[in-house]
């Protein structure tokens, strides 16, 4: 009865071809550019369509298979109960086994002890994991000296006879990016030292099946600015190196996959995200099978962090829904472990709160949204499965150029990475600042009447360049903030007053503009619903002492005007027409030279109003 029922259904609504959706959409767009209007290019370097259908899929050679088989698109396992990862700072060891053990009661099944004191002393070490049981969660330790660090734990757990085979640790060892390309250089002058402590390390644990011993911290890239296709190709090529490097030294490449671990930022572009997760699992299944291992040893350890690029300062609740949907990205992408930036990380150590809201973002996608119970719930998608195959073809001519110019630390010492990712950071920048990209609470709707709290230091907001061949990461509304924070600072208060007049729709919108406009640099607003002369808005512009006055209302309006505006103000504030109207070169002429539009750089106008202020 109900495939009867479903028959039926289905004759009531025929299959449409793809021609005739396009007939219709070029009816609705009136003669518009189909491409410039409906197909987006992006950052990434590739198209994506309006629409996609079931004829897309055509050509997609990894379709067809399932989680936990080659080349392991739809994930390494066939369950997605990732691991909620908390990352402890360890000063004290005994501080920090107290955090790490309120943790695990809270939730956490995955620590991270990052070790920020000169080394770590065996004693130390048996304070900082007293009544933790090693086999019920999995550990990770990063930090200063991690190779000495590593080398304690591994004798910890001989000396205490710890089944092999049930204990689940890594080590963030990564002289390629976190030496070479966050500090310059390795670790030592020529790098053998860095190399021979890494093989000396992997055969040391080579009896551990689930030790890794290095980390390639991918999410340097995406936190100093990078593309997602860049993140994904740079840390290929550096994993590429490690096997390179270290078969070199005799160790077989099963062994040196299986010790092997990558970190990623997961930022707010939700679905380019996810197909990220599901393109680097199959590319790095490919490069390693290359070697010859068996294919169990082709699975990549994914752990991701939410992205510290787009935190903002201001408004800084908003870094909670940024953290949730990033988040989600993850999770539906397969990643094996996943660590919530605490919303305040930009600018305080995060305090209890915010670490209780970060780990609970994890525990509802957990135990709410049952996004645990579902492996690849993207897997199908029509738009997903396109991402994930444009995503890979860009990501892999990116690799190859790498490899073709040595592998990449020759890449990196050349200067082309961070060349190329900071071509990227320029962009994403000036996208910023001309609200092509939104940073809510910076760029765009903005808090009006939040003023930066005494806490918020300069520095917090002041982006730095690292000096020589290094990467720095820095969060993408920095120069918002700063401009920000002077004004707040600055022990002035500059106004913008709305004056509207004429069309009382068009003015209202556009005051609406300018109010959001303004506000994004400290600017105090004054909002007005509608004026019914032009003299009585002046009058009331006037009033307020307004450093800058706002002419809202419709183009047509503004022939007339803003000419009556400027001649009421007298030059007693700055005049500011809202909007690009057809007579704006009538209106130059007559020495109104201020406008704002959507095509304004936000940034830089605003900068230059502040500096006509004397602000």
């Amino acid at each position: 009865m109900a495939n009867t029922n479903r028959e039926k259904l289905f004759n009531e609504f025929p299959p449409v071809p793809t021609e005739a959706w396009e007939t219709v959409i070029t009816a609705d767009l009136k003669g518009a550019d189909y491409e410039r209007k409906l197909v987006w290019r992006t950052g990434e370097g590739f198209n994506v369509r309006p629409y996609y259908r079931a004829e897309n899929l055509d050509g997609i050679r990894f379709l067809g298979s399932q989680a936990g088989e080659f080349p392991y698109v739809r994930g390494t396992r066939t369950n997605n109960a990732w691991r909620i990862h908390q990352t402890v700072e360890v000063d004290d060891p005994a501080k920090a086994n107290a955090e790490a053990l309120d943790m695990l009661n809270k939730g956490v099944d995955s620590l991270g002890f990052r070790i920020r004191r000169e080394g770590l002393a065996a004693e130390e070490l048996d304070v900082l994991l007293k009544g933790i049981c090693l086999p019920a969660i999995d550990l990770v330790f990063s930090g200063k000296h991690i190779g000495r660090v590593a080398e304690t734990l591994l004798d910890k757990l001989e000396k205490e006879q710890i089944d092999k085979e049930a204990v689940h640790i890594a080590c963030c060892v990564d002289p390629l990016v976190k030496n070479l390309s966050a500090k310059g250089d390795f670790c030592s002058p020529d790098g053998e030292k860095c190399f021979a402590r890494i093989a000396s390390l992997m055969e040391k644990s080579r009896a551990y099946k689930h030790v890794r011993i290095v980390t390639v911290s991918a999410q340097l890239f995406g936190n100093a600015g990078s593309t997602i296709v860049e993140e994904l190709a740079f840390a290929l090529s550096a994993g590429n190196d490690y096997l390179a490097r270290l078969t070199d030294r005799g160790i077989d490449a099963e062994t040196i996959a299986r010790k092997l671990r990558f970190s990623f930022s997961v930022t707010s572009n939700y679905f380019l995200e996810i197909a990220k997760f599901r393109a680097a699992r199959m590319l790095w299944a490919n490069i390693v099978k290359g070697y010859g291992p068996e294919n169990c040893a082709c699975k990549m350890m994914i752990h991701a962090e939410t992205s510290r690029w787009n935190q903002t300062v201001y408004d800084p609740y908003v870094n909670m829904l940024r953290g949730t949907t990033e988040a989600m990205s993850a999770a539906i992408g397969g990643v094996y472990s996943l660590e919530v930036t605490p919303f305040d990380r930009a600018f305080e150590t995060p305090t209890e709160f915010s670490k209780r809201i970060a780990r609970n973002v994890e525990l509802l996608l957990k135990h709410e949204a049952h996004f645990d119970q579902v492996v690849d719930p993207a897997g199908g998608s029509y738009y997903v499965e396109n991402l994930t195959e444009s995503i890979a073809n860009e990501a892999w001519k990116l690799f190859l150029e790498i490899e073709e110019k040595g592998g990449y630390t020759a890449a990196y010492r050349s200067g082309y990475i961070k060349e190329r990712i900071e071509a990227s950071a320029a962009a994403k920048d000036k996208n910023i600042a001309t609200r092509r990209q939104i940073l809510l609470g910076a760029n765009q709707f903005p808090n009006f009447t939040e003023v930066a709290p005494a806490e918020i230091a300069a520095e917090t907001v002041a982006r730095t360049q690292g000096e020589g061949n290094v990467l720095t990461p820095y969060r993408g509304a920095m120069a918002f903030e700063a401009m920000r924070l002077h004004v707040d600072r600055s022990g002035k208060e500059p106004k913008a007053f709305m004056l509207t007049c004429g069309n009382l729709a068009m003015a209202r919108a556009r005051a609406q503009f300018s109010c959001n406009f303004f506000a994004c640099a400290g600017i105090r607003v004054i909002d007005n619903t509608y004026f019914k002369s032009i003299e009585e808005g002046a009058k009331a512009a006037l009033e307020s002492k307004a450093d800058i006055v706002v002419v809202c209302a419709s183009d047509d309006d503004y022939a007339e005007a803003a000419p009556k505006v400027k001649e009421l103000l007298g030059g007693k504030a700055i005049l500011v027409v809202a909007g690009a109207p057809a007579c704006m070169a009538e209106l130059e002429a007559q020495g109104i030279k201020h406008f704002i539009h959507v095509r304004s750089n936000v940034l830089e106008t605003l900068k230059s109003y502040l500096k006509e202020m004397g602000i």
